[in-house]
């Protein structure tokens, strides 16, 4: 089988390490004998439109402010690349722009690509950051618990369109209030989870490129790996959250 990954603004898109996300997708492929392809695309690239796994980053407002730009000019491309089957990924600042769009601290107003039904808005620099460890019981089956590490001061709402992606036990979410963390739509993916969230969540890695596998060769099923260490640091992230979990 073979598999198309594209990565988005990797030189933009990176805090706390969100280029693992990556990683750890490539590398679960490439255990299971998939042959893996990965597209790099900066901001003077075109997108490619045979992705079948696309992943975000988070970024710093000035950062963001570079990438809407550039979405936009490619949102035609992603939104069809979403049509036929293709999954995103995106994070913290990649999330708040498949949005409707992000109001910065400053007011400054981003345009998202409107790929999830939520709206995000900076309250302001003198608001709390909502920082900390994340433990959130996630909404898709099979997946169970996520961990992850939160940095962001923009809150996001959620509209009728989407569901959360998980729901808060520690940490703040989306927005402190309403015990929702991350969204998704279909194929499309969003999160605050930093860490990065991939290698400490597995199961939501395997259930992102099962979809995304999906799309190029039918009804896949992957052959489980031996995710000892994955599962241990996962239940490790959770325990330094003030949780002691089972998996």
């Amino acid at each position: 089988m073979d598999l198309v990954l594209v990565h988005l603004f990797p030189d933009l898109l990176n805090l706390y390490g969100d280029r693992g996300n990556l990683v750890t997708l490539r590398e679960r492929a490439r255990r299971r004998g998939i042959h893996v392809v990965v597209k790099e695309v900066r901001l003077e690239d075109d997108l490619p439109a045979d992705g079948d796994l696309y992943v975000l980053g988070g970024g710093e407002d000035r950062q963001q402010a570079l990438v809407a730009r550039a979405l936009q000019q490619h949102a035609g491309t992603l939104r069809a690349a979403v049509a036929g089957g293709a999954v995103v990924l995106a994070v913290c600042g990649g999330y708040q722009l498949l949005g409707h769009g992000y109001r910065a601290a400053e007011g400054q107003q981003l345009p998202g690509l409107g790929l999830l039904d939520v709206t995000t808005e900076h309250p302001g620099h003198r608001a709390r950051r909502l920082v900390g460890n994340v433990v959130a019981r996630c909404t898709l089956p099979g997946v169970g618990s996520l961990v992850g590490f939160e940095n962001h001061g923009g809150r996001t709402r959620l509209g009728p369109g989407v569901q959360p992606l998980a729901r808060v036990r520690v940490g703040f979410g989306n927005n402190g209030h309403d015990g929702t963390e991350g969204a998704w739509c279909g194929t499309v993916f969003g999160t605050y989870l930093h860490g990065p969230v991939l290698p400490k969540n597995p199961r939501l890695a395997d259930h992102l490129l099962t979809l995304a596998l999906r799309r190029r060769h039918g009804d896949v099923r992957l052959q489980p790996l031996d995710d000892r260490w994955e599962e241990a640091a996962h239940l490790a992230a959770a325990a330094r959250a003030g949780l002691r979990l089972r998996r």
